[in-house]
């Protein structure tokens, strides 16, 4: 099945019962149940249906197997966010499920499907109080020989919601033909199963979708890896590592027929010592982390500051310290990558606001590494990186990305010579007359190292010149809607804040938002330009220390009005609970 896939040619959808506007699934099960398979074939289904929607994904605490949730939320209208509320869980078995309780917002008249009969269930539903209604898997794949039980329950959810029956058998023959005939007709029998007992079923229909628009299904990993390639990288060196495994995944393949390369380094410091010799070399490059691997990085990171070598890392944050929650998501990588190099190191930090943004973000910035010639760490986190979305497919946008290069460099070549811009011309090796030292010592203008208080002064001020004085464009945050009222908040904050901000001021007259894609370095000016008018200032984060709360007090002049409301994860924001948050701030 394609990673990304265009969803055109929408048959018409046959629901009659038109109730809501959104509906949340969840599906639930132990390790080998094939939750996430049938998850996923739902939220296609529904793309090619014509919806929106998320799925994310949640995991116990194993390295290999143990109990699983999927999350999809759909909609005729884009979902950035997750639902606040659970309309219809099916468990296939309720192994572990307890683990979920905080996660599954069960209501009265939130409906709970249990794929075993007469199953002891959890106190997550029981205390809920919802409807329950039984599926005897059991007894249903015994008798139709062949069939399994998740492809079972992905026919009584489709046909709860109302999904088409054909649109779903279609998928499933997709993930099937590999296996041969008997294997998707025992596929196709086991929808029909589902659909069967989905007649059982009070539950509200999903309104009809409007239009038919070209839509991708893709996750903010992916979207990550097809930014940077858009923005050229044709090398990538990395160590696997949740939840940023996957960008690697996605990229080994297509950089190959792209005339590219990935290496699967031993660890994080051959990896990163890696790109810092592909970009040497003329390549931009990439590696992908997370929070224990960007650690590992920092000092070859501040070697590329010194020697002005260009790279992109992309950081998909989770949930620390140290091993932390690697299933989880949490903004708290926001202090290393900002603060976290030794000495006085410029250098970029961005973020995306959502899954989609991810493709920019990556995209420009691997043009603001080149230009540059910096490194730049871009902060993704998990509940981006391992979610897949129906998104608009994004425009084609196009940076004049073009590292300077020295292609006569000459006798008396400079390669960190002073410029106005701060950004000096590189030889690439081999280049007659372009030879000179590049580590991590200072130098003078030649790269001849130097302990002098003119080299060192002049090459500290080269180096924080082109970062500072570099136009960034409109790109350094995202701005919407101008009332006195602002909210500052940044990453995966941004879509909780947004849903929230429609539901308390629908017609846009209290609120404005500001969600900062440039972390660093700090645009003071463009801040308090997009703060203008602005009488109250509430900065929204994902961080038990408030990490982004401090650095806008560092580095911005934050007026002193300014409230907060910060929280660590591993929850995710909902959007009622950031309303509930704004109701009272605005009171």
């Amino acid at each position: 099945m394609n990673q990304i896939e265009t969803t055109l040619d929408r048959p018409a959808v046959s629901v009659t019962d038109v109730q809501t506007e959104a509906l949340t699934v969840v599906m639930l099960g132990s390790g080998g149940s094939g939750v996430m398979t049938a998850a996923e074939i739902l939220l296609r289904a529904a793309a090619r249906a014509g919806y929106y929607g998320l799925m994310t994904k949640s995991f116990g605490p194993q390295i290999r197997g143990g109990e699983a949730a999927a999350f999809v939320t759909l909609s005729a209208n884009p979902v950035e966010i997750q639902g606040d509320r659970v309309d219809l869980l099916f468990a296939i078995d309720w192994k572990n499920a307890q683990r979920f309780a905080g996660e599954l917002q069960l209501e009265a008249d939130s409906l709970v499907v249990s794929g075993e009969i007469d199953a002891e269930l959890p106190e997550i539903v029981t205390g809920a109080g919802p409807r329950l209604a039984e599926i005897n898997l059991k007894t249903l794949t015994r008798t139709h020989k062949g069939t399994r039980p998740n492809m079972v329950a992905l026919g009584a959810v489709a046909g709860a919601i109302g999904l088409p029956r054909d649109v779903v058998a279609a998928l499933v023959g997709q993930q099937l033909v590999k296996k041969g005939e008997a294997a998707m007709a025992q596929g196709q029998t086991a929808v029909d199963l589902g659909y069967g007992e989905a007649a059982n079923f009070a539950l509200a229909k999903l309104d009809r979708p409007a239009g038919d628009t070209a839509r991708w299904i893709i996750s903010g990993n992916q979207a990550a890896g097809y930014g940077a390639m858009r923005g050229g990288v044709r090398f990538a060196a990395a160590y696997p590592i949740t939840p940023a495994t996957e960008i690697l995944e996605w990229l080994a393949p297509r950089l190959q027929k792209a005339g590219g390369l990935l290496v699967q380094a031993e660890d994080e410091l051959a990896s990163i010592n890696m790109i810092v010799g592909g970009s040497f070399g003329g390549s931009a490059v990439l590696t992908a982390t997370s929070g224990p691997g960007l650690a590992l990085m920092s000092e070859s990171i501040g070697l590329a500051v010194a020697a002005e070598i260009p790279m992109l890392v992309i950081d998909v944050m989770r949930g620390g310290p140290s091993t932390g929650i690697p299933t989880k998501s949490e903004q708290t990588d926001l202090n290393i990558a900002v603060y976290g190099l030794h000495g006085d190191a410029p250098h970029v930090v961005t973020a995306p606001n959502s899954i989609a943004d991810c493709l920019f973000t990556a995209q420009w910035s691997t043009h603001l590494a080149e230009s540059m010639q910096v490194p730049t760490i871009m902060l993704s986190d998990q509940s981006f990186g391992q979610a897949l979305g129906i998104v608009e497919k994004p425009a084609e946008l196009a940076f004049a990305t073009r590292r300077l290069v020295a292609e006569t460099p000459g006798e008396n070549y400079k390669r960190y010579a002073l410029t106005e811009t701060g950004v000096s011309p590189m030889a690439l090796p081999g280049t007659p007359g372009g030879q000179y030292t590049a580590d991590g010592l200072e130098h003078a203008e030649s790269g001849t190292p130097s302990s002098g208080v003119a080299d060192h002064n002049q090459q500290l001020e080269k180096r924080l010149r082109k970062v500072v004085d570099f136009d960034y464009g409109d790109h350094w945050a995202q701005i919407e809607g101008d009332g006195p009222a602002a909210i500052i908040t940044w990453g995966s904050t941004t879509g909780p804040v947004r849903q929230a901000m429609r539901r308390v001021d629908p017609d846009g007259r209290r609120l404005r938002l500001i969600s900062l894609r440039l972390i660093s370095p700090a645009l003071p000016g463009a801040l308090a330009e997009a703060l203008d008018g602005s009488d109250k200032i509430l900065v929204i984060e994902q961080s038990q220390m408030a990490q982004f709360f401090g650095h806008l007090k560092a580095q911005f002049d934050l007026p002193a009005m300014a409230d907060l409301y910060a929280r660590p994860g591993p929850q995710p924001f909902r959007a009622a609970e950031i309303a509930a948050k704004l109701e009272e701030w605005l009171s």
